[in-house]
């Protein structure tokens, strides 16, 4: 299998974790600017996870960075719908550990 480059890796394994975050938005009819945020925060994280030197293993690196993008966004959910934090930190858990996952892993060095 040919290896693609990092950063090319990030941004289309982010791009697949933010779909996987949007569906089931969708279906609870989420605002377009709610699905759009995901979406986006999937795609940066994804690139700042390739992009990133941080010399730690690729699952904890991607549970770290996603953590991070999303800090600013949970801060502001967090305030007026505490409880709906739950779901997105669960995940933000699953995704982001899965984007470290495949970006160490098929992303060239």
């Amino acid at each position: 299998m040919k290896k693609v480059s990092k950063t090319k890796a990030g941004i289309i394994f982010g791009i697949i974790a933010g779909i996987i975050d949007v569906i089931p938005m969708i279906f609870q009819k989420m605002t377009w600017d709610a699905n759009l945020s995901a979406l986006s925060l999937w795609v940066v994280a994804g690139f700042m996870i390739s992009t990133s030197n941080l010399k730690i293993n690729s699952v904890f690196k991607g549970i770290l960075i996603s953590f991070l993008v999303l800090l600013p966004v949970a801060i502001l959910i967090g305030w007026k719908e505490p409880f709906s934090l739950i779901p997105i930190l669960i995940m933000t858990l699953i995704l982001g550990g899965l984007l470290g996952y495949f970006i160490g892993r098929l992303g060239e060095k």
